[in-house]
């Protein structure tokens, strides 16, 4: 079993040959187009709004083919073009967040910010980012969520009404007489893996359904506390300039609550725009897998090194879901260890 992989190509190309439902989680930082930076790989590579949001459909309907069921995707945008992709995702996803990234830097390591001249202003200056958070939808109710039509099929199944189900598990509500299973069917929110477990008790003693499976592996993971950022601000410093330092390097605190926050140990992170790898390296840090795919040769190398030198020492990590790993790729970088591998389309 790998921790890690790079794949060097386009990463459209690269997404087609994963197998569906194979990651957990999907954190994309794409390029942004509306900056028109030309040292991004990307950003400028489209003349037209639309032909972006065209380009961007289809990586959502692969994300969504890629993704578990209960897996979840960031994908980090620009302010401008943050309201037209979340029109786009919905189509494949339920957006449960628009995430605004503040940047509380230091003087002098704020951009443009405390150079420019105010008075020139003819708008609110764009000092934050967008991160939109998504799971897979699915049809039939507002939140569309996977749990909901999943509980709701094996409740019938099981031929109990919501009722019965609710004073089976004891999770009548004050108001709602369904209780907590009318909210869960409804897609308003999930069950501990405590009630989880009760639930599978509960349909599982009629006999009437399968082997209901592990929570691990059917409920959408959102670990979180007061002590972390809870809230849609997120208040994370940009990353100061370094030798080496890619243009669109994100801190690697963010991406680590990130994915401490919507993964289990051992799931499968993907990266379809690797940059320097610091999604890759944030999730070996937490103990997660993790396949990085970068377009650039350079950046892809410099992953591969990165990469290599976080995962040689590191055994296997153990998944407590029973997540797939995906189409084998052909290996152009034998001589690396058995924990790495660097692939490229075409071979």
């Amino acid at each position: 079993m790998l921790n890690a992989l790079v794949a060097k190509g386009d990463s459209l190309l690269l997404l087609r040959k994963l197998a569906a439902h194979s990651v957990s989680l999907i954190l994309n930082d794409p390029p942004y187009h509306a900056t028109k930076k030309r040292n991004i790989c990307g950003d400028t590579a489209f003349a037209e709004d639309q032909h972006y949001l065209e380009w961007m459909a289809e990586y959502a309907v692969e994300w969504r083919r890629v993704l578990r069921p209960n897996g979840s995707l960031f994908c980090f945008c620009d302010s401008s073009m943050s309201g037209r992709l979340e029109v786009l995702f919905s189509k494949n996803f339920n957006v449960l967040s628009h995430i605004v990234w503040t940047k509380p830097n230091d003087p002098g390591f704020d951009g443009w910010k405390g150079k420019m001249k105010k008075e020139a202003l003819r708008q609110w200056y764009p000092h934050s980012e967008r991160v939109l958070f998504a799971e897979p939808a699915a049809e039939g109710n507002l939140f569309r969520s996977p749990f909901a039509l999943f509980l709701r099929n094996a409740r019938k199944q099981a031929g109990l009404s919501m009722h019965q189900l609710t004073a089976k598990i004891g999770a009548h509500g004050k108001v709602n007489h369904g209780g907590a299973v009318s909210n869960w069917e409804d897609g308003r929110n999930t069950p501990s893996r405590e009630q989880y477990e009760k639930i599978r008790v509960a349909l599982m003693e009629t006999g009437k359904v399968d082997p209901m499976p592990p929570y691990e592996d059917v409920i959408r993971p959102f670990v979180m506390d007061a002590s972390k950022e809870f809230t849609d601000v997120w208040t994370f410093p940009s990353v100061r300039p370094y030798k080496g330092k890619h243009p669109a390097e994100k801190p690697a605190a963010m991406l680590e609550h990130a994915i401490e926050a919507t993964t289990f140990p051992g799931d499968i992170v993907l990266d379809c725009f690797g940059g320097s790898g610091s999604t890759a390296l944030a999730a070996l840090k937490l103990k997660r897998r993790t396949v990085s795919m970068e377009i650039e040769p350079t950046w892809a190398a410099e992953i591969a090194s990165r990469v290599e030198d976080a995962a040689e020492a590191d055994t296997p990590f153990l998944s407590t879901a029973l997540n797939g790993n995906g189409r084998a790729l052909p290996r152009i970088n034998g001589n690396k260890s058995r924990q790495l591998a660097l692939f490229s389309t075409g071979r």
